[in-house]
């Protein structure tokens, strides 16, 4: 019977080998006017095995991304330039960065600050202060349907390529070579 230290142990590499391997992919980027709350959320992700990124304002985030479109985005909602409703909604509406996953991170808490940022096109709410455990959990499972509806797409793709009507699994194959 195997100890409990190992049966952790394989489940971690389980994990790691299934789960935390595919999320080395992808890339998240951090965007809040307060220096201290960016420099919390980056310290909590830094387990994580993705690609951190910062920005301190909205203005700031569009340029970045711009430069490289992260997979998830954690907005603060509250900033000088250009507001996280401003940014959300800039993003969700241009088809190049309509699939980003988007995180509000708000010490809002008024039922229309949320019904707007709904509007908007946010995925998901955190609310300030950040607690750790939620901002993980909730970062690496959308992670995790972003790689999912990567590979769907990938798959989705390929199924084109081939088409339906072009015999057997065999000849798909070594069209693909």
């Amino acid at each position: 019977m195997p100890s409990p230290s190992s049966s952790t142990h394989s489940q971690s590499s389980i994990q790691q080998e299934y789960g935390d391997s595919d999320l080395g992919s992808t890339s998240v980027l951090i965007v809040d006017d307060n220096v201290q709350n960016l420099e919390l959320m980056q310290a909590y992700l830094e387990d994580l095995p993705c690609t951190i990124r910062t920005a301190r304002d909205g203005v700031e985030a569009v340029e970045n991304i711009q430069e490289h479109v992260p997979d998830l985005i954690l907005l603060d909602v509250m900033m000088p330039r250009m507001s996280g409703f401003e940014v959300c909604q800039k993003l969700k509406s241009n088809p190049q960065t309509r699939d980003v996953i988007i995180i509000m991170v708000t010490a809002l808490h008024e039922v229309g600050d949320f019904e707007r940022a709904v509007e908007c096109g946010t995925n998901d709410f955190i609310t300030k202060p950040v607690n750790k455990l939620e901002l993980l959990t909730r970062v690496r499972s959308l992670l995790e349907l972003r790689v999912l509806k990567r590979r769907y797409d990938e798959l989705l793709a390929l199924k084109q390529r081939v088409g339906p009507d072009e015999g057997s699994r065999e000849e798909a194959g070594q069209k693909l070579e």
